[in-house]
């Protein structure tokens, strides 16, 4: 059983500390200053130079901290043995990935950052954000098509999701790290104008919160809910290697559940693509 001070970890409202006036630094190469992300990728012509794809920050974000396994209370009534996407979670993750600290392993210099009982079969670092972009097993959201960037790219079947699996940079105290977006939430699954967009978090609970984190995130920053943090979408090959790379899948390809194989295919060949780039980029002296 989850000791009372960790039964409703994700649902406190916190008393945040004043962010520092930092603006997050750039930990991995994305060219200079952010810019809107980019709707659509045109084909790559290898003669021209290679055009990076730089997301905005959301700065100063209220965080709440949430896992999987959790079980429903008053003040969080949606269970987490299963995701927005994942009607099998707890099972494919492995487990209750327990909060509750005695329970955990958090070390740095390994960079194991998991619970103890168990190895986890998924990354355990993940965040939820308040969007699906699916209706159901058939369907997107009429919006989708337009406002999440990568859309285009993916080309997905009707009703297969392209937010799963993301990756995003999460920046705090100076140091960053990565996770992939496996869930929808704190509270809303629409909010598309500040997950996509320059809006505030639509919701008002839990000081508007706008990301939830996992354990392993809430170990690496040491932190708790209702803190602050500044996040950002990233590339696949943006991510460098850390802790958020040691279990799981690695990439944000589509899941082989019910995907077919011709929309691996593009997404393989779009992440080759973009691995291209990247090889481009590099000083000679650097090959």
């Amino acid at each position: 059983m989850v000791p009372a001070v960790f039964a409703g970890i994700s649902m406190v409202n916190a008393q945040a500390p004043t962010p520092p006036p930092v603006v997050p630094r750039v930990m991995v190469p994305t060219g200079s200053s952010a810019v809107q992300p980019t709707r659509a990728v045109q084909p790559i012509n290898p003669l021209a130079p290679p055009v990076r794809i730089i997301y905005p920050w959301k700065t100063h974000v209220t965080c709440t901290v949430f896992w999987i396994g959790e079980t429903p209370t008053s003040r969080n009534p949606t269970p987490n043995h299963m995701s927005s996407w994942d009607q099998n979670w707890k099972s494919n993750f492995g487990g209750f990935d327990d909060p509750d600290p005695a329970n955990r392993v958090a070390n740095p210099t390994t960079g194991e950052f998991r619970p103890k009982a168990f190895v986890p079969k998924l990354n355990p670092f993940y965040v939820a954000l308040p969007y699906n972009d699916v209706t159901s097993s058939s369907s997107h959201k009429p919006e989708a098509a337009r406002v999440i960037p990568w859309f285009a790219r993916v080309r997905p079947e009707p009703g297969k999701t392209v937010c799963k699996g993301r990756w995003v940079q999460i920046f705090r105290g100076g140091r960053s790290c990565y996770a992939q977006w496996e869930d929808c939430g704190p509270w809303e699954t629409d909010d598309w104008e500040f997950v996509f967009g320059t809006k505030p978090p639509k919701t008002t609970q839990n000081g508007a919160a706008g990301i939830d984190l996992s354990p392993a995130i809430r170990d690496y920053f040491a932190l708790k809910s209702g803190d602050k943090v500044h996040w950002r979408f990233v590339e696949a090959g943006q991510v460098p290697y850390g802790p958020w790379k040691k279990y799981g899948p690695q990439d944000n390809a589509p899941s082989a559940n019910g995907t077919d194989i011709e929309a691996q295919r593009r997404y393989m060949e779009q992440l080759r693509k973009l691995r291209d780039e990247e090889f481009m980029k590099k000083p000679l002296k650097d090959l």
